[in-house]
């Protein structure tokens, strides 16, 4: 612990380095993916709108919420350290212990997982089997298949945590890089989807799937798994150059920016492809370009799924290290995860334990099952996240607050009241999940004693 104490991260991340994290991380996989999973569940191609919408001002929400508490303590670990101010250690604890076991580590495996699920068409024996484990681990307890992807996928992992581990400045840089190229590829999939697709023939407006809550609230956490991450930039806090100003024009700003994007490629969608074609399509962009300039194009779409997929797991590993980092640093986790590199100023255990643990949750099943139980684990303390902007206007009414909620406290108790909505129907929806996801929060509590035993 002395080192750490002596060695300190640098802030060498400047504000377009904050904004890439925001934008870079959001926009994954899920852009690719997901139209095809809401308009099954609310029917409708205006009602998938109506989603994307209803999601994104949520975000957008807590975007503005969390830009109060960022401004206000700008340290390593983000929500982590909003948990443990508002409602005491153990909150913060739970919350660290969640990103580090589930949330941000089942993040990053879901993200490796679909760059190899996008890399199959390029190498289709990358989707073969190697070894089939003979226990009920796989899909509704089926025995869990091992793919030759995975292995790949979970090199990427760790690769990426190498140029982590060099510095955040060198993390920062690739992320800006990656993030210009995979906004201008969506830009080109959306500019050749309206430009130049041909509007798809008369067809039935939606698809036999009639509205209901919990469909609706089932496409919401599709959406939701598509805008995840726009809160990764407050976790590295603390090598953000003035991060007063930055943070909140990053959270907000990259939050606007994904809305637009999300919202412009999915109309290119629906021009080209009805509701029914963009239901039974696996690959939706893929399939909307095939049909604007032939084969190519898809090919073209699954490079760019990729790049973005790059960027998003660059972001994820740079920003979720530095959660299990603060809570050594608060001295409940292993103390060799508060090191930091004495030549790069980097949380290089940290960075070397999430990186590791995701490569192996990789492994642990498909790409559905893993962003379902990371959502709903993550929303139950995203809400709590959100409340602490009311609970510390009360609690340390004299904390200085460079910027302040706006429309407060509107705002954060619609994002509570919804973020509670959605828990609910998710874990009505998608019970084994859900319950695995409770299951590793409350995993945490005989760890957290532990740990605070030693402190006293």
């Amino acid at each position: 612990m002395n080192e750490s104490k002596v060695i300190e991260l640098r802030r060498d991340l400047g504000l377009w380095g904050a904004i890439s994290i925001v934008v870079g991380t959001v926009i994954g996989s899920g852009i690719f993916l997901v139209p095809r999973a809401m308009v099954l569940r609310v029917g409708s191609p205006s009602m998938v709108f109506v989603v994307w919408v209803f999601g994104g001002l949520l975000s957008l929400c807590g975007a503005l919420s969390y830009a109060e508490l960022a401004a206000a303590m700008p340290e390593a670990g983000g929500e982590y350290v909003y948990l443990r101010e508002a409602y005491g250690p153990l909150w913060g604890f739970l919350y660290g212990w969640t990103q580090m076991w589930v949330a941000k580590s089942g993040s990053i495996a879901t993200l490796a997982t679909a760059f190899f699920y996008y890399l199959t068409n390029f190498f289709p024996l990358l989707d073969g089997v190697f070894y089939t484990v003979p226990l009920p681990l796989g899909a509704h307890g089926a025995p869990l298949d091992l793919r030759y992807g995975q292995l790949l996928a979970m090199a990427l992992i760790l690769f990426l945590a190498g140029v982590n581990y060099f510095g955040v400045k060198l993390g920062g840089e690739v992320q800006i890089i990656v993030t210009i190229v995979k906004v201008l590829l969506i830009a080109f999939i959306v500019v050749a989807g309206l430009g130049f697709g041909k509007a798809h023939a008369p067809a039935p407006a939606s698809v036999p799937h009639p509205l209901t809550i919990a469909g609706f609230f089932a496409a919401l956490v599709a959406a939701l798994w598509a805008y995840d991450g726009w809160n990764n930039v407050s976790m590295v806090a603390s090598e953000i150059r003035q991060p007063q100003r930055s943070l909140p024009l990053a959270l907000i700003g990259g939050t606007l920016a994904v809305i637009a994007i999300y919202l412009t490629a999915n109309a290119a969608y629906f021009h080209v492809l009805s509701a029914q074609q963009v239901g039974s399509s696996e690959r939706v962009a893929a399939d909307m370009m095939r049909r604007v300039v032939g084969g190519w194009g898809a090919h073209a779409v699954s490079i760019a799924a990729m790049i973005s997929i790059f960027a998003a797991l660059n972001g994820s590993i740079l920003s979720g290290a530095r959660v299990p980092y603060a809570m050594a640093r608060d001295r409940l986790f292993f103390a060799s995860v508060a090191k930091v590199n004495a030549a790069y100023h980097t949380p290089g255990v940290s960075i070397l334990a999430l990186s590791a643990w995701s490569a192996l949750l990789v492994l642990s099943g498909r790409y559905e099952q893993l962003f379902t139980y990371v959502i709903f684990a993550s929303w139950i303390l995203y809400g709590m996240t959100t409340a602490a902007v009311i609970v510390l206007r009360l609690k340390k009414p004299d904390l200085p607050r460079p910027y302040k909620t706006l429309a407060y406290p509107v705002l954060p108790v619609l994002f509570v009241l919804v973020a509670i909505s959605l828990v609910l129907s998710t874990l009505f929806d998608s019970p084994r999940e859900s319950l695995l996801g409770l299951g590793f929060i409350f995993l945490g509590l005989p760890f957290y004693f532990y740990w605070k035993r030693r402190l006293a």
